[in-house]
């Protein structure tokens, strides 16, 4: 069985979105191992966005794609996008409480990002989570300097979810259970 991070950001829980949000992973048979509410601190923020070289010009140069495509004048470099762009979700996700919630199950943190949906609100799936409570645009949040608000953080893959659950968790706050319908499911 695999884990994956999902955080309810500022907005999610601002909008009473955080039963929801566990209720359509729990239904998708996931199951929560791990879960609490917190005001992030800034040193948890900086080790989750870290100051990651390739994720900086990997975000810088897909941000400035976008701006390219849409006519837009682009003095910075892919790095400096990248380091600007970091800044913004740090301040987003200190801004108020967030739920951080550990799933478990078969594939998790894909069944994760496809239960979520994509990054854009108003282009994803609208059966998703974004899809359905969501309808913040890049370009209304690039007109407001401000990431998009999209509820949640869900972790990339397998490999990126192991390394966030342990900045946000200690092993002593995972839980091993059975579901009553893990047999019926996994069996």
């Amino acid at each position: 069985m695999e884990r994956t991070l999902i955080l309810v950001k500022p907005d999610g829980v601002e909008r009473a979105l955080i039963g929801k949000v566990i209720s359509k992973y729990e239904d998708a048979g996931l199951k929560v191992i791990g879960v609490k509410m917190l005001k992030p601190k800034k040193e948890t923020v900086e080790k989750h966005y870290a100051d990651d070289e390739t994720w900086l010009l990997s975000v810088g140069r897909k941000a400035k794609q976008s701006y390219v495509e849409k006519g837009m004048k682009v003095d910075e470099t892919e790095r400096e996008i990248g380091m600007r762009i970091r800044s913004l979700l740090m301040k987003e996700i200190t801004r108020g409480p967030i739920v951080a919630i550990v799933f478990e199950g078969n594939s998790a943190s894909e069944v994760a990002r496809k239960i979520g949906g994509g990054t854009e609100p108003r282009k994803a799936d609208p059966s998703s989570i974004r899809g359905m409570y969501a309808s913040d645009s890049y370009d209304l949040a690039d007109a407001s300097k401000r990431p998009v608000r999209n509820i949640l953080h869900i972790s990339e893959n397998k490999e990126i979810a192991e390394k966030e659950i342990k900045i946000w968790f200690s092993d002593s706050e995972l839980n091993d259970y059975k579901r009553a319908d893990e047999e019926a499911m996994y069996g």
